[in-house]
Formats: structure tokens, C-alpha cells, sequence
């Protein structure tokens, strides 16, 4: 398995397609302050989380060099091409998106 996706309540997800993680981010209507996100782990340890709203964070949190990066107000179909690039592996094109750090 390369990546997995968390749904708002914690449920596994293995390797779902655009049309799953569309599903998974509709999910996010029921986001509360105990489950606010749902994610996408890559195996090499970066997450991207998206929170109701449209915020977004990209991390990896076993590598405390890099900080985390966020971008705001992103749109549910920017955030699945997003969430496709790390589940495709292309993690250098996720890593040279536009997040703040």
C-alpha cells in the first residue's frame, strides 16, 4: 500500500480512487471540533489533512525539519488534484505547491 486516507471519524480508507476521495471529502460536512479533517498518508510519513473550509496542511510529522505548510480557502476541486499528487506519489510536486509555512 502506498497511502491511505482517514475519514472525518477516524475510519481507514486504502488507496481510494479520485471518485473515493471525493466521497471522503464530503464527509467533512459532519466535522466537528473532536473530528475536524480527513487525510491522506502517503507511505513515506506526509499527510495532507482538509479541514471544513477550505484549509489545508502538509506535513510530515517524523521529520521535524520541515515545518508544516498551509494554504487557506482552497476549493474542493483543487484539494482532490492535491490529494491526487501525493496518492500518485508525486510528492515533489506536492512539496513545491504554494503552502505557507
Amino acid at each position: 500500500m502506498s497511502y491511505f486516507m482517514y475519514d472525518v471519524m477516524g475510519g481507514t480508507a486504502d488507496e481510494p480512487d479520485a471518485e473515493g476521495m471525493g466521497r471522503l471529502l464530503d464527509g467533512l460536512a459532519q466535522a466537528d471540533d473532536e473530528h475536524p479533517d480527513v487525510s491522506l498518508t502517503h507511505e513515506s510519513g506526509w499527510c495532507l489533512s482538509a479541514f471544513r473550509g477550505g484549509l489545508l496542511v502538509w506535513e510530515n510529522p517524523d521529520e521535524d525539519a520541515v515545518a508544516p505548510g498551509e494554504m487557506r480557502d482552497v476549493t474542493r476541486d483543487e484539494t482532490l488534484r492535491l490529494l491526487g499528487l501525493p496518492a500518485a506519489g508525486d510528492l515533489a510536486a506536492a512539496e513545491a505547491s504554494p503552502w505557507r509555512r
